[in-house]
């Protein structure tokens, strides 16, 4: 498999980052161990969670997909095999960049995922109130501290991640190594204007929201459909006429391969220059397996081209 380097930083992975954000949410601990298992069985390390995960969830306790991978990774034994992403700043709140608040972040996440260390550690959402230099100096002590080997941005402008990377040059800081923009075929403007800085200065990118709430796994064709799953809400706003046809490409290709709609999807996002590794959840063990088919799955330039041209 082809495996990624994230940046410029150690870290290097297959071109897949299993979601945490169902954990506590649609999937139990008993069928996240099992999807957690299965996913490590495919040959895949690298899963992506945040202190907030799911926040959205009323009567949640705080960190529950932290909690459940915290308690996989102890169980199985197998933390130094495994890639572990999390992120600080879920709440977006005032001051969640600051010192104390990402200190205090990583002091809980570490217990909740039962490690001494987090291979990657995201601000999750900018804080206007928090200055580069004070965020990026509170990151460079964690690193020297060994509680986090790299960094990096998520929801981040292409000039915020320029405005920070300067000031880490200008003050001897660890920069932020990775990206993580919302892509896939249908919402592609985020990615598209950040693209040119990451080119330009070797960052790479995890994407979320591979599958577009799960739009493009074919499952909801309709305003009849949405009801089915606790996503639906969430997918009614790609159900117009570039929707359909980004589906009907799919569709297409899919056919030809003998493949799904979402494995497709999948792998036309391997495919796109600077993709590290798309982000995608699993609320099975089935669904894992389909995970990694369509990260391996190899597109032909003309089926490249039609999905491209179908979401224009």
């Amino acid at each position: 498999m082809n495996r990624r380097p994230l940046g410029r930083s150690e870290l290097v992975i297959e071109p897949l980052v299993l979601g945490g954000n169902v954990f506590g949410w649609t999937v139990d601990e008993t069928n996240g161990f099992a999807i957690l298992d299965a996913y490590a069985a495919a040959g895949f390390t690298a899963i992506d969670t945040a202190e907030g995960y799911p926040n959205w969830v009323p009567g949640n306790p705080a960190g529950m997909s932290e909690t459940i991978i915290g308690k996989w990774l102890k169980a199985r034994g197998n933390r130094d095999r495994m890639h572990i992403f999390t992120k600080v700043n879920s709440g977006k709140k005032p001051g969640g960049l600051k010192p104390d608040a990402i200190k205090a972040g990583i002091e809980a996440s570490l217990k909740r995922l039962q490690t001494d260390y987090v291979d990657l550690y995201f601000s999750h959402w900018p804080d206007p109130e928090a200055s580069h230099e004070e965020t990026l100096e509170a990151y460079d002590g964690l690193i020297r501290a060994g509680k986090v080997r790299a960094i990096g941005a998520s929801n981040y402008s292409a000039q915020m991640m320029a405005d920070a990377q300067q000031t880490a040059v200008v003050k001897s800081l660890q920069r932020y190594e990775v990206t993580q923009p919302r892509y896939n075929l249908y919402d592609r403007a985020e990615f598209d204007a950040l693209r040119p800085y990451l080119l330009e200065n070797e960052v790479g990118a995890i994407v979320y929201y591979s599958l577009a709430s799960g739009f493009l796994t074919g499952k909801y064709r309709s305003q009849d459909d949405l009801g089915q799953s606790p996503r639906g809400g969430g997918v009614g706003q790609y159900l117009n006429a570039k929707g359909l046809s980004i589906l009907g490409a799919l569709d297409q290709v899919a056919a030809e391969l003998g493949a799904t709609p979402a494995e497709v999807a999948l792998a036309w996002l391997v495919a796109q220059t600077r993709v590290s590794a798309p982000i995608a959840s699993a609320s099975s063990v089935e669904q894992v397996g389909s995970l990694a088919r369509g990260v391996r799955l190899t597109l032909s330039a003309e089926a490249l081209d039609l999905l491209t041209d179908s979401g224009k």
